[in-house]
């Protein structure tokens, strides 16, 4: 019994050295593998040729228009406001770098890189209200832009915690247009937006520091829009408010 044992085993130790091979032997002839363990796996390799792409090359140029995660684009003709901030000038004007433009103005529009309220959305050591940059249209288009393409999915076009995310079971997504959300002050709200909240991600990695304030001036025009009052109209506008509605034309008949 012992002695069949034995030579089962001596068998099949010759059979898994026949199949498996010496690794390490030298040979003219490519080895036989059964688990390659990615040894030799298809990849690209630096400054090595790649039979994959028609050109022959491994390493690829990026994709047109795309940017590494964490990297912005540098901007031109930056300058600061009084709080610290890009001006209105440096937000929406085109990419492109300037021999004259500064290497920490760069920053002021890049990713956090401060410890003042334009970075952090603290003042002191409590959160700080307002939008520390000059809120004009380009900025609310940005605002819209980035809150649609960041926010909406989960909170919805109008902010009203209805995104597309609740249909598919994420419950815990709250509204922004509730009295909290609304009172809250524009400090913690950037710090949310950074830092994330309970099941909210941070977008802090994502997201620039101008488009974080960005966003929040969308946000507050989201907010007043479902939450406005008469006294929000200017009053030359308000005339026309109480003019009734003029009736469609009627349709002509076709002959």
């Amino acid at each position: 019994m012992l002695r069949g044992f034995f030579v089962i085993f001596i068998l099949c130790t010759i059979a898994m050295v026949a199949v498996m091979g010496f690794r390490g032997q030298k040979s003219t002839q490519p080895p036989s593998e059964v688990f390659p363990d990615m040894v030799r796996q298809p990849k690209v390799r630096a400054q090595a040729p790649l039979d994959f792409f028609a050109d022959g090359r491994g390493p690829r140029l990026p994709v047109a228009g795309t940017v590494p995660v964490g990297y912005e684009m540098p901007r031109r003709n930056v300058a600061h406001n009084e709080e610290g901030g890009p001006t209105a000038q440096s937000v929406s004007s085109p990419a492109g770098m300037t021999e004259d433009a500064p290497e920490e103005a760069h920053m002021r529009i890049a990713f956090s890189a401060g410890t003042d309220y334009f970075n952090t959305g603290k003042m002191g050591d409590q959160w700080g209200t307002g939008i520390p940059l000059p809120v004009t249209r380009e900025l609310m288009e940005r605002g819209q832009q980035r809150f649609n393409i960041t926010c909406a999915m989960c909170h919805g076009a109008s902010a009203a915690g209805n995104g597309i995310t609740k249909q598919y079971g994420l419950a815990t997504v709250i509204s922004l247009q509730d009295d909290r959300i609304r009172k809250m002050s524009d400090g913690e709200i950037f710090n949310t937006i950074t830092n994330g909240k309970n099941t909210m991600m941070p977008y802090g990695p994502n997201l620039v520091v101008a488009d974080r304030w960005a966003i929040i001036a969308y946000l507050r025009a989201l907010q007043r829009s479902q939450h406005a009052a008469i006294a929000d109209v200017p009053e030359d506008h308000r005339a026309e408010m109480d003019k009734p509605a003029s009736p469609p034309p009627a349709a002509t008949p076709a002959k």
